[in-house]
């Protein structure tokens, strides 16, 4: 049980209601989590608001960005999200095996840039004050800086979401832990 009760879609906004809709409907099996963003409108509609954008956009490809996701929640323990991104994953060609090694030198079927991204994500998630220039020399050969701060972008909101989900203690969504056997 969340550390704080879900508010219900007809408790929102009128304003944030198609944001809580759309997001639980279209992103993904996430409405617990939305169930307690809801608790501050704001959040919902700029934090929630703003991934329902980058969906929209998909400058980034997802495959990519399934691995930054996948490596974050790892390195961070973030049951929840590892459990809502692993099926993504599988679904823009990772097994589940290079899932759940993530972290191993080079996780079955990675390629340079699978591996590229996953280490900047653990740069990013750890190491960020010690980053080299290198890794961007590295990213900008396959990445436009568009996708580069993007990428960074969606690394860091996924430490956020990792510790807000943990925190609060945000139960998993019904049928989500079977979508992993």
């Amino acid at each position: 049980m969340a550390r704080v009760r879900d508010v219900e879609i007809d408790e929102v906004p009128e304003e944030v209601r198609p944001i809580y809709e759309r997001y639980a409907r279209e992103y993904g099996p996430f409405l617990n989590q939305v169930k307690v963003f809801a608790h501050r409108p704001p959040a919902l509609k700029h934090i929630m608001g703003l991934l329902l954008d980058f969906y929209d956009e998909a400058v980034l490809p997802k495959r990519y960005l399934e691995i930054s996701l996948v490596t974050v929640s790892t390195i961070n323990k973030c049951e929840y999200c590892i459990a809502h991104h692993t099926p993504r994953a599988i679904e823009y060609g990772l097994s589940a095996d290079a899932v759940e090694h993530i972290l191993d030198e080079r996780p079955d079927g990675f390629d340079d840039v699978d591996i590229l991204v996953r280490d900047y994500a653990v740069q990013v998630t750890n190491n960020f004050q010690y980053m080299r220039d290198q890794i961007f020399t590295d990213l900008k050969e396959h990445f436009t800086e568009e996708q580069v701060v993007e990428l960074t972008l969606r690394i860091a909101l996924c430490g956020f979401f990792n510790r807000f989900n943990d925190s609060l203690q945000i139960e998993m969504e019904e049928g989500v832990e079977r979508m992993l056997t």
